[in-house]
């Protein structure tokens, strides 16, 4: 079985989803440290579900292990789209 390779160049303007299917944003960068991949950096569309969570938001940056799949699109985990749940307060943390 052959591995499918892709130049990074390629994923250039890729549109990114979550894994449960909603637009996240479009690949505008690699990070790249020490010849690996680290993160993407993903543009914030007009109606993608990054704008919608953050008023404003012009993008951000995903880890690269939380990149499902890339292939005509890029998958990324879902926990990275979902709002972070509330800190416990301090005295529940003692």
């Amino acid at each position: 079985m052959a591995l499918k390779l892709k130049n990074v160049g390629a994923t250039y303007g890729l549109r990114v989803y979550t894994d449960s299917g909603s637009y996240f944003g479009d690949v505008d960068e690699a990070i790249i440290q020490d010849n690996r991949i680290v993160g993407w950096r993903v543009k914030a569309g007009s109606s993608s579900n990054l704008s919608k969570m953050i008023k404003g938001a012009k993008g951000a940056i995903i880890q690269h292990n939380l990149v499902r799949a890339i292939d005509d699109i890029v998958i990324i985990s879902n926990i990275v789209a979902s709002p972070s749940e509330e800190e416990p307060s301090r005295e529940q943390q003692i």
